[in-house]
């Protein structure tokens, strides 16, 4: 999917760098083709050196919007997404100790618990709650009890609706053939 071969021979969960990895290449997956989000991180860490929770959050902010500007930019609208992964990374660290996994760790929560945590992070709404959870649950085997009823269609065994339920170039091609569908159905 990320045009690299040999990591996508490996689990979603290991190609992705960590739990931490993930959930912002989650975030960085809006208005752009899932393969250019999931590059995101790569070039942070390329650029910066790092791509710790803590150190995007204290990042200056200019020099963290440049260095998600050069080109290749990690999003279409760099500026915008620079300050959305600062604003993220600083609520993580203010909340969780920069440790995203407490949001589905710390004192055992339910499926609703986690979707209400993931609801709360700056930037996620319903749905990309919803999406990440089902993601946690089908790809990295976090499944506290209740998770797919808490990410509901997302959720369902076997579908093909979002980011969650790709994990080959088959499931991705899948994915954007139901995206299609719905998008043509909502004009309908």
């Amino acid at each position: 999917m990320i045009e690299d071969p040999a990591a996508d021979q490996r689990p979603v969960a290991a190609r992705s760098g960590g739990p931490a990895v993930i959930h912002r290449r989650r975030y960085c997956d809006q208005q752009v083709p899932m393969e250019k989000a999931f590059k995101g991180p790569k070039l942070i860490l390329d650029r910066m050196g790092t791509f710790d929770v803590h150190a995007v959050a204290e990042a200056d902010p200019e020099e963290f919007a440049a260095l998600v500007s050069t080109p290749p930019a990690i999003h279409r609208f760099p500026g915008s997404m620079a300050k959305r992964l600062q604003t993220l990374a600083q609520f993580l660290v203010e909340h969780y100790d920069g440790k995203v996994e407490k949001i589905w760790k710390q004192g055992k929560p339910s499926g609703a618990e986690v979707l209400k945590r993931l609801t709360a992070l700056p930037g996620f709404g319903d749905q990309k709650a919803r999406i990440f959870l089902a993601l946690l649950g089908k790809q990295m085997g976090v499944k506290p009890e209740g998770w797919r009823e808490a990410a509901g269609a997302y959720g369902e065994e076997g579908s093909r609706r979002s980011v969650a339920d790709v994990v080959d170039a088959k499931s991705l091609g899948e994915v954007r053939a139901f995206k299609k569908a719905a998008k043509a159905a909502a004009k309908a």
